[in-house]
């Protein structure tokens, strides 16, 4: 049975989404998921989400959870870190109020910036200690890395830990595309589009519909 540790399961509605894809999919129906996060009660409230998702589709996904970390990750073959150090509050919204009563406002000041760079400062050390984690206990588990600043988090991950198959990822690149599509009152479905860059700065090279030929057989 395929095994994903959740660590910051916490967060119920990123959870559910990443979950119920999984759902979708044959071989993940009675997949073993262990949500961990340190805040208990958060994490019954994703259980008892993820159950009521589960008996809908008719499906049986064996779903534990945990406060201990060590313990979750015991025989996973994939690892999903969506933790946010310091919360929104405190921690975010510091990362806005302090540049700005310097006159730098911030949007999101999880990627550049004076916030980005806190953010990072205070992510890092705890990422690291979930790496040392992976590498003792499932040194083989793929890690799908979610938390932000992505490209700090990852470089340091990746200098750190450079055995542990981590790879850091994002729907900005999706997100953004729906949200343009959206702009032009078209559907996403209906847009072709080529992006390249890095986590939240890609730039979209093509942006456009698809061409539909009609072609007659004689």
């Amino acid at each position: 049975m395929t095994k994903l540790t959740i660590i910051g399961a916490g967060s119920t509605v990123f959870t559910k989404n990443i979950v119920v894809d999984l759902l979708t999919i044959d071989q993940f129906k009675t997949i073993e998921i262990a949500l961990m996060d340190i805040d208990k009660n958060r994490l019954i409230k994703t259980k008892e989400v993820l159950e009521i998702i589960s008996k809908k589709m008719g499906i049986t996904p064996k779903i534990s959870i945990h406060t201990n970390r060590k313990e979750a990750l015991i025989d996973t073959e994939f690892v999903q870190t969506t933790i946010q150090v310091g919360g929104y509050k405190p921690s975010t919204v510091i990362d806005f109020e302090v540049p700005k009563k310097f006159g730098l406002n911030q949007t999101i000041a999880d990627t550049l910036g004076v916030g980005g760079i806190m953010r990072s400062l205070r992510t890092i050390p705890v990422l690291l200690d979930i790496a040392e984690d992976i590498d003792q206990i499932c040194s083989k588990a793929i890690w799908m890395q979610y938390v932000n600043p992505m490209c700090t988090n990852m470089i340091a991950i990746n200098k750190a830990y450079p055995k542990i198959k981590s790879i850091g990822l994002c729907h900005s690149v999706q997100g953004t595309a729906e949200m343009l599509a959206e702009d032009l009152n078209e559907k996403i479905n209906d847009i072709n589009y080529q992006c390249a860059g890095i986590n939240h700065m890609a730039f979209f090279q093509k942006f456009g519909k698809f061409i539909y030929l009609s072609l007659k057989v004689r």
